[in-house]
């Protein structure tokens, strides 16, 4: 066992990235998120101090722990600058391909061979990732849940290759330091949560598509008949169009079960750049 983790990259400052490096930030750790580009990485501090402002107005977080906060984040367009950090987390688009590349890269670039590569992939297999590397005995599936520094629930997953050592220190890492609630899963599509939740999304997409039932109908019926925080068509609006798009089909592709199966409409949407509340636009209209 190494020492503990005070040095933390995140790879993909978008909505789950940002919230990651935020609570890392928040738990006292020196982060640095990186981004493809300046102008991105400009946009990844705007939504982080943004988040810390709102936690602050709400009572969440003081005023002075914002600004430390703040002041322990630092961006970056360069990969190379993750070479010093203990852990990286990988939170770019949910595409194999693109991950798969992005973890060759950083296991070139990170020089501890005892640091931690992460990645907070929904679906993807985590020894497809691992393989990908020269050390796929560190590398580990560390899921958050959006938005990050209000859910306290983090999935770990390793893969066959992961080694005990990694697993528990990732696992101590997110209870201890981020004071997150840690499930581990076995290295499958989908793991826990998502394996439960994308075929009751799905399930109400094809209700929609019917015309079974409006969008409202089938959320307030959720919401209101079963006490869910939210209806299904909200929480898909919520994660991205296209975030639930890419998680069934790897759970389609794993396990080629019908209820995996994205449904048309889901498709149709996506390619309509109706992503949901990022686009302003999806099951329901938002502002943007």
């Amino acid at each position: 066992m190494t020492g503990a983790i005070r040095r933390v990259g995140v790879v993909g400052a978008g909505q789950m990235g940002a919230g990651i490096a935020e609570v890392c930030a928040r738990a006292g750790l020196d982060t640095l998120a990186c981004e493809a580009d300046a102008l991105a990485a400009r946009d990844a501090r705007d939504r982080v101090t943004a988040s810390l402002e709102r936690a602050a107005q709400r009572g969440k977080l003081s005023a002075a722990k914002a600004r430390e906060a703040r002041d322990r984040l630092s961006y970056t367009a360069e990969l190379n600058d993750l070479a010093d950090r203990q852990l990286v987390i990988e939170a770019v688009v949910e595409n194999s391909d693109a991950k798969t590349e992005l973890f060759t890269a950083l296991d070139k670039i990170v020089e501890d061979p005892s640091a931690i590569l992460a990645t907070n992939t929904s679906s993807i297999p985590i020894m497809r990732l691992g393989m990908a590397t020269q050390r796929a005995d560190h590398v580990v599936g560390l899921h958050f849940f959006n938005p990050v520094p209000v859910l306290p629930l983090v999935e770990i997953v390793a893969s066959l290759h992961t080694s005990s050592d990694t697993t528990q220190r990732v696992e101590d890492f997110a209870r201890a330091t981020l004071g997150k609630t840690v499930v581990r899963s076995r290295d499958r599509a989908g793991f826990v949560v998502n394996a439960l939740l994308i075929p009751y999304l799905l399930s109400a997409i094809r209700m929609a598509e019917s015309g079974f039932a409006t969008a409202t109908d089938i959320d307030n019926g959720m919401r209101l008949g079963c006490a869910h925080p939210m209806g299904p068509l909200q929480l898909t609006d919520l994660i991205g169009l296209d975030t639930v798009a890419a998680i069934a089909e790897s759970l389609y592709q794993e396990f080629r079960e019908p209820p995996y199966a994205p449904p048309p409409l889901l498709q149709r949407m996506v390619d309509a750049g109706l992503l949901g509340r990022k686009t302003g636009g999806g099951f329901h209209t938002y502002d943007h």
